[in-house]
């Protein structure tokens, strides 16, 4: 939007991801542990009915999980403008032209495009390292940016805090 802004770069947002990744993985570990829906393998003592319920339990809470995910994404998003690894690397996403607030379909699409991104052996996330904007394909079918949210500098004293002008006056 303009020549001040900086674009978030590819290992900024991989190491984002993986943050993001691990807090998602311990807390569908978490709330598997809970409901007692376990990833064992069956044991031979057991019958097929009870196997075949674990594996319906299995699978029916993996489409939650990914629900779960897609819902928690975009209300951080909205919310905050980011994921937590995201705002730990100063990073938000925002739309594209205007560095507003995504809209909710905005950042549906940006989501559900992640398997897009994904498909072509992870192309689509390769490619922020290489475009002008950092975007990957996600990025660019949703029309967004992420960018490194900077805090400007102050400037004027009513702004300045206590330690800011003791500083100055030492």
């Amino acid at each position: 939007m303009n020549d001040l802004t900086q674009y978030a770069g590819f290992w900024r947002r991989l190491a984002a991801s993986i943050i993001d990744s691990i807090i998602f993985l311990i807390l569908f570990v978490l709330i598997r542990g809970a409901l007692g829906i376990m990833n064992n393998l069956p044991m031979a003592s057991m019958d097929l009915a009870s196997v075949s319920l674990s594996q319906i339990l299995w699978q029916t809470f993996s489409i939650w999980e990914t629900l779960i995910s897609l819902l928690l994404t975009v209300l951080m998003w909205k919310k905050f403008l980011g994921t937590p690894g995201k705002l730990f690397f100063d990073c938000i996403v925002v739309d594209e032209k205007t560095h507003q607030p995504m809209k909710v379909g905005q950042a549906l699409v940006r989501y559900l495009s992640y398997y897009i991104s994904i498909i072509p052996l992870g192309l689509g996330f390769i490619w922020i390292a290489f475009d002008k904007k950092k975007q990957g394909f996600h990025d660019k079918i949703a029309k967004t940016v992420v960018i490194m949210q900077h805090k400007p500098p102050v400037d004027s004293e009513s702004e300045k805090s206590l330690a800011q002008l003791m500083k100055e006056v030492r």
